[in-house]
């Protein structure tokens, strides 16, 4: 099943039920949402967020084992999987830009991007799987990813109540929370949100979190102090 959606094109990568606030200054993206202030009462009002892959805010493309992009617009590379941000909140600012909260719900492909048809970016979007029902593997999974997670916080966080807070139980839930919370990449990101599967998902935020915990260690293992690790050696 395919739609048409406005694009918001960001240096960030969104997952489902996660709350991202934004601040809109462009014209075309006040004008977007705009757009979606006015539509009617009941409607969705739905548009989907895209990491850029090149471009604006990042470099451009190196590894080889980047994520495809979907699209070129302008001097802008999009990645090709993204999600919807459904619109919560508005502010509007005297300036005639909006402070809005949105929070995600839906993940797509990108099949084709629009930049001619109205201010903002649009584009026809493939839906993608969202897993029904339970999964034994995707929840012994989850019970790992939780103990593993936690001893990653304990690593990046000084203050035990953080460590110690409710995780969610649900699987897929779970996978969402933990590729947001994370210190990673927005590659590293981009890939765990392209992954249809849940029990997929954890076996690769698995990965990753023992990857990035090792490195914590190591370098709290660095008999020098970091600062010295990151100023230029002198000509003596």
């Amino acid at each position: 099943m395919t739609a048409r959606l406005p694009v918001f094109p960001l240096a960030t990568v969104l997952f489902p039920g996660l709350v991202l606030p934004l601040h809109i200054f462009e014209e075309r993206y006040r004008a977007l949402v705009r757009h979606l202030v006015d539509l009617p009462e009941g409607a969705s009002r739905e548009f989907g967020v895209v990491a850029i892959q090149a471009g604006w805010e990042v470099a451009p493309a190196g590894p080889a084992n980047r994520p495809t992009p979907a699209a070129s617009v302008g001097d802008v590379t999009l990645h090709e999987v993204g999600c919807t941000a459904e619109l919560r909140q508005v502010t509007e600012l005297a300036d005639g830009g909006f402070d809005i909260v949105t929070v995600g719900r839906r993940r797509f492909r990108i099949d084709e991007v629009d930049d001619s048809s109205t201010p903002y970016l649009t584009a026809e979007v493939e839906w993608l799987p969202e897993p029904a029902g339970p999964d034994e593997v995707a929840d012994l999974l989850a019970a790992r990813v939780i103990a593993v997670f936690r001893q990653y916080l304990g690593l990046i966080r000084s203050d035990p109540e953080e460590i110690s807070e409710q995780l969610p139980e649900d699987p897929t839930v779970l996978s969402h929370l933990v590729a947001a919370t994370a210190a990673l990449t927005i590659d590293d990101r981009q890939r765990l949100l392209a992954i249809d599967d849940t029990a997929a998902r954890l076996r690769a935020e698995l990965r990753l979190l023992n990857r990035e915990a090792a490195l914590l260690r190591q370098v709290r293992a660095v008999p020098v102090p970091l600062a010295e690790l990151a100023s230029p050696p002198t000509p003596n």
